[in-house]
């Protein structure tokens, strides 16, 4: 993954400021519930068409990197 800053968008006049797939509604969360429910990228792909594999992977790279860069206090 490239970056993700290419795919990945925050907001605050979108899904209250949550990290979206640029030029969707569709947040980085929504990708991460499909995933972990069992969907796969290509069941995500057929039912979003206006979303491409690159861009989920993108998700799942921003998720990465946040929990990467938690800092415990």
């Amino acid at each position: 993954m490239k970056t993700y800053s290419n795919f990945i968008e925050i907001d605050s006049n979108k899904r209250f400021g949550k990290p979206c797939i640029k030029g969707t509604r569709i947040a980085v969360h929504d990708v991460l519930s499909w995933l972990s429910n069992g969907m796969t990228i290509q069941n995500i792909l057929e039912d979003f068409p206006e979303i491409k594999e690159e861009e989920v992977l993108a998700c799942l790279a921003y998720s990465a990197d946040r929990e990467h860069n938690i800092r415990v206090a």
